[in-house]
């Protein structure tokens, strides 16, 4: 199991397209992904991941509050909003954005859940996408989301590594144009697919003074260890061991793992568990000892120790302030395996 595959399987990744849109300029709208969205879409979405393929034309994109993320979009990029946040596109970005809420509301009102047609603009040259978002889990800092730039595109054509890419978005934009019974799920599963692209394309371009965690997927030593980690997060591991396996010493590996992650391997590999225990506290039905020993823990005691630190409150008690309930009746402190992985991982 490597890293990247790890944290998208435990932040369980899942798709939805809301927007078939065509505009024609000039055009110019703010968005934002709110509860009334996520809730007709991904009713269980903690975090949501915005996203916009364009299918035709070209459009700009930025972020309300830096005038300096300004990105220039054309057909087959695929823009990324990592953290949800308001964002601005338009034909132009000097034009004043029309709130997009508004101009759906009727829609969302009156056929919740079902993907959402809007035609907007002065009747110009006109561009087309499909918008969406990803909704995943979160219980701790996401070492990868929080390491994503705050607005980003990545270009999905033009790439002999990834032909199928470019049949997906024709694909794509023959789905938004002629819309069909299954549609919206082929869309969202092909939404998880391009975020996981995006990511890995992401990582390839980082300028090599870059440091965070996907830095040091990259790393040739430090993504080593963190596959290693990942692949086993029980395993008693040691820092001399993790060294020897990876091909350095045990003091050079922990000053790598120091610079580009900001902690030393043993550190990023408990909080890693205890982001795995508190996942599995919500979805599960092991016992909350099956649970801890799961990730790596001799005790019960031992690992409600190490949540509360991490979390403030003991596991049982975390688990039901977040609300979740076992289906027939399971103890509110049971865990499962993390045994289910999504379509994008």
């Amino acid at each position: 199991m490597d890293a990247v595959s790890d944290v998208l399987r435990v932040v369980r990744l899942g798709g939805a397209v809301y927007l078939n849109g065509e505009f024609t300029a000039p055009w110019c709208v703010v968005t934002h992904t709110d509860a009334t969205l996520c809730a007709s879409f991904l009713p269980q979405s903690e975090r949501v991941v915005s996203y916009h393929l364009l299918t035709e034309g070209s459009c700009w994109a930025r972020l309300p509050d830096d005038p300096g993320s300004a990105i220039r979009l054309h057909a087959g990029e695929l823009l990324v909003v990592p953290q949800g946040e308001s964002h601005i596109l338009g034909s132009a970005l000097d034009l004043s954005p029309v709130p997009s809420a508004p101009l759906l509301a009727s829609q969302l009102e009156a056929t919740p859940g079902e993907v959402l047609k809007l035609s907007y603009g002065a009747g110009g040259v006109t561009t087309r996408m499909v918008c969406g978002f990803l909704a995943c889990d979160e219980t701790l800092g996401n070492p990868l989301l929080s390491s994503l730039p705050r607005i980003f595109k990545v270009d999905m054509r033009d790439d002999p590594r990834s032909a199928w890419l470019e049949s997906s978005l024709q694909f794509a934009a023959s789905e938004a144009a002629e819309w069909r019974a299954g549609s919206s799920i082929i869309l969202a599963r092909l939404s998880e697919l391009l975020f996981v692209e995006a990511v890995r394309r992401c990582i390839d371009a980082l300028p090599p003074e870059r440091k965070g965690w996907l830095a040091g997927v990259r790393d040739r030593f430090v993504g080593r260890a963190l596959s290693l980690l990942h692949a086993q997060p029980a395993h008693c591991w040691t820092v001399d061991e993790l060294a020897k396996k990876v091909g350095l010493s045990r003091s050079a590996l922990a000053q790598r793992c120091s610079d580009l992650l900001g902690q030393p391997p043993m550190q990023y590999l408990a909080r890693w568990r205890l982001q795995v225990a508190a996942q599995e506290l919500l979805t599960g039905s092991k016992t909350l000892a099956a649970g801890a020993a799961q990730v790596g823990y001799d005790s019960e005691a031992a690992f409600s120790r190490a949540f509360k630190r991490e979390f403030g409150t003991p596991p049982a008690g975390w688990r039901k302030s977040r609300g979740k309930v076992e289906a027939g009746g399971a103890p509110a402190g049971a865990v499962q395996s993390a045994g289910e992985t999504t379509a994008a991982a």
